[in-house]
C-alpha cells in the first residue's frame, strides 16, 4: 500500500492594520484570515515567527509632548534715582547743590567802633578778618558768598593791607572811600570796587537812621552782586574736613576752652568754647559780642595769625600779609599750632601743622585774627 503524504495548509498569517481612534491616537489591530484559528494551533515555530514579523510591520507613532508655554517676563522699571550733583561752598567748605553758588563774593570793610555795634550781617559772613587800624582800634574785612544778607555794614574806609587780604577772593569789595593812595591800591586789583558816593552805588548804598554818622553807611549786598553777574565765584581759600570731628584741630589739637588775643590796650577780644553750638563764642573787652539779632557771634573755626606791622604810612598801620609766620587754629574745642604763609597778593593763606601737613578746617564760618607781633595770644585748656 503506498505511503500516505501528509500535507499541512497554513492559512495566511494575520495582518496588522493601524486604526485611528477618536482623539487622533493610532492603535494596531490584528486581523485573522479564514481558518486562522486552526492554523495557529497547528503552526510550528516558523508560523509563530511569521506572526511576530507581521506585527513588527505595524508602526506605532511616537506621541510628542506639547511645547511648554513660556511664562511672560515681568516688565522691570528701575526706581533708582542718582544723587544730585554737589560741590563744596568755596568759602565755607559745606556741601551744596552743584551750581547753587555760581556768583561772586562781596567783601566789605566793616566798622568795629562801639557806636557801629551790633553790625549788620556779620553773623552770616563766611570769613571775617580782624585787623589793627590807627589808634589801637580794629576793623573787619568780612566776606559773604554762601549766605548773603539783605544788608551789610556799617562800611568804612579802606586801609593799605586790604588789597592783600581781599584780592584772593576776586568779586566785589564795598567800602566808604578812604585816602586816595589807599583807594588807588585797592582799585589796582582784580576786585570790583563799589565805593559809597560813586554813581554806580547810588541805589545800593545809603545811610541808615539807626546809627550816627560816620557809622551809618549800609549796603544792599544782594543787589550789588546782581549788578555784577559777569564776575566769577571765588576760589576755595582753605582746606576742609568732612565735619568738625574730623578737622585737624579737633582730632590732633590740645583741648582749649578759651583763646585770648590782644591787638592793643584798646582791643583785646577773647573766644570761649561752647559745646552746645560747637563754636567759639566771641567777646570784646570782656563783654559778649552780639549780632543785630541779639545772638552772640561765634566761629566754627578760629584762626589766629601772628603778623608784622609796616609803619610806612605814618600813623596808619599796614598788616604784612605776604610772607609767613606763626599760627594757631582752633576747631571743635581743640587747638593746633601751625605756620601760615601767603606767596603773593593774589594767593590764599596756606596753613600747615608743625609736620608740614595741610591743616583742615571744619565746614562752617571762619574768623581770622591778625594779631600784631607786639600783641599776645593766650590759650586756656
Amino acid at each position: 500500500m503506498g505511503q500516505a503524504r501528509l500535507t499541512h495548509r497554513i492559512s495566511a498569517p494575520p495582518t496588522a492594520n493601524a486604526v485611528r481612534r477618536p482623539g487622533g491616537v493610532s492603535v494596531c489591530r490584528v486581523s485573522r484570515g479564514r481558518g486562522a484559528s486552526r492554523a495557529l494551533r497547528r503552526a510550528s515555530a516558523a508560523g509563530a515567527l511569521l506572526v511576530v514579523v507581521g506585527l513588527a510591520g505595524c508602526a506605532i507613532p511616537r506621541v510628542q509632548a506639547a511645547a511648554p508655554v513660556p511664562e511672560p517676563t515681568p516688565t522691570y522699571t528701575s526706581v533708582f534715582e542718582p544723587a544730585p550733583a554737589t560741590q563744596l561752598a568755596p568759602l565755607r567748605g559745606a556741601t551744596v547743590p552743584l551750581g547753587s553758588l555760581a556768583h561772586a563774593s562781596i567783601a566789605a570793610k566793616i566798622d568795629n567802633h562801639e557806636e557801629a555795634r551790633p553790625q549788620y550781617g556779620l553773623d552770616r559772613a563766611d570769613i571775617v578778618f580782624e585787623e589793627l587800624v590807627e589808634g589801637g582800634l580794629t576793623r573787619y574785612v568780612a566776606v559773604w558768598q554762601s549766605n548773603v544778607p539783605d544788608l551789610i555794614g556799617p562800611v568804612r574806609s579802606i586801609r593799605p593791607m586790604d588789597p592783600d587780604i581781599i584780592s584772593p577772593f576776586g568779586g566785589i569789595v564795598a567800602y566808604s572811600g578812604g585816602q586816595e593812595i589807599f583807594v588807588d591800591m585797592m582799585e589796582d586789583t582784580v576786585v570790583y570796587n563799589a565805593i559809597h558816593g560813586n554813581s554806580d552805588t547810588d541805589d545800593t548804598f545809603y545811610r541808615t537812621d539807626e546809627k550816627e554818622s560816620p557809622h551809618d553807611v549800609v549796603v544792599k549786598a544782594p543787589e550789588v552782586i546782581g549788578q555784577h553777574s559777569d564776575l566769577a565765584a571765588p576760589a576755595q581759600q582753605f582746606a576742609y574736613s568732612y565735619d568738625v570731628a574730623s578737622s585737624t584741630a579737633a582730632k590732633e589739637g590740645t583741648p582749649t576752652s578759651r583763646i585770648d588775643s590782644t591787638f592793643s590796650g584798646e582791643r583785646y577780644p577773647h573766644w570761649q568754647w561752647d559745646a552746645g553750638r560747637s563754636q567759639y563764642l566771641r567777646n570784646q573787652e570782656g563783654a559778649p559780642d552780639y549780632d543785630s539779632a541779639g545772638v552772640q557771634l561765634g566761629a566754627t573755626n578760629l584762626v589766629v595769625l601772628r603778623v608784622g606791622i609796616d609803619w610806612t604810612y605814618g600813623y596808619v598801620p599796614r598788616t604784612v600779609m605776604v610772607g609767613s609766620g606763626e599760627a594757631w587754629v582752633s576747631t571743635g574745642g581743640g587747638t593746633i599750632h601751625a605756620t601760615w604763609s601767603k606767596a603773593d597778593r593774589g594767593a590764599p593763606i596756606r596753613l600747615v601743622d608743625d609736620r608740614g601737613v595741610v591743616v583742615r578746617l571744619a565746614p562752617g564760618n571762619t574768623w581770622v585774627e591778625l594779631i600784631p607781633d607786639t600783641g599776645s595770644v593766650t590759650l586756656t585748656p
